[in-house]
């Protein structure tokens, strides 16, 4: 694989814990336990291809109305992540962002998830985002809620209000558009991730479980992401003229 191949944006979700620890006779909770090594590794493995950004989906607005201690045991696990890979985010120059709605997320996680942005990000190697408490629904509703407040203070005009501009309201503006999406565990959805930005992503489903999920499935997603002709409402002729996308 080239790096002109690759996607600039990769987002995952990253689904099939659960299950994949029910069908072992274990708690929920080592499914997620073993998730976390997964998460290591393609983040690695990302970082190491020269993918310029990574999302995770590791914890919807939905997931709060999961069992109060399988959310507790999911935020002690977000915390151990941000403690145990904070050397090597920055060792490997990563920038770590985070999407969603971060105030409602415990101090033994929103604490070291700020502290770790403030001293990654003057880092430029790769931008590792985790979804948090987040929602692409609610993402979307935020966005308008801003861009009304413009509107009312007179910062805006409505009849500029176009895609671009509301666009420029997500917190994903910063980041390169996704290219592509994937989603293990065979479950054929996104389940409000990425609502907006995922309009010309290519979608990928495995039926490999996250905790199983490695850079060698990866990588196999990546090589059919490279085969794909990826046309943006455009004919393939005119991409072959070389008609601007």
């Amino acid at each position: 694989m080239t790096t002109s191949s690759l996607p600039r944006h990769l987002g995952i979700i990253m689904d099939g814990n659960g299950r994949w620890a029910q069908h072992r006779g274990q708690p929920r909770i080592e499914g997620h336990r073993a998730g976390a090594e997964s998460v290591r590794d393609i983040t690695r493995a990302s970082r190491q291809l020269g993918l310029e950004a990574l999302t995770l989906y590791a914890f919807s607005s939905q997931n709060w109305a999961r069992p109060a201690d399988e959310v507790a045991g999911l935020m002690q696990l977000l915390h151990d992540f941000l403690i145990d890979e904070r050397s090597e985010i920055l060792d490997n120059e990563i920038r770590l962002e985070a999407l969603g709605d971060i105030e409602r997320l415990p101090g033994l996680v929103r604490e070291p998830l700020e502290e770790l942005r403030a001293a990654s990000k003057a880092n430029s190697k790769m931008v590792l985002t985790l979804a948090l408490s987040y929602g692409g629904r609610e993402s979307i509703a935020r966005a308008a809620r801003s861009a009304a407040a413009d509107v009312a203070s007179g910062k805006l005009r409505v009849d500029d209000l176009d895609c671009e501009r509301l666009g420029a309201y997500l917190p994903t503006a910063s980041l390169p558009p996704l290219d592509l999406l994937i989603r293990t565990s065979g479950e054929q959805r996104v389940s409000n991730f990425m609502l907006w930005e995922v309009a010309y992503a290519e979608l990928m489903f495995t039926d490999v479980m996250w905790p199983d999920f490695r850079r060698e499935h990866l990588y196999k997603c990546l090589e059919q992401y490279a085969a794909r002709e990826r046309r943006f409402g455009l004919t393939s002729a005119q991409l072959a003229d070389g008609s601007d996308v």
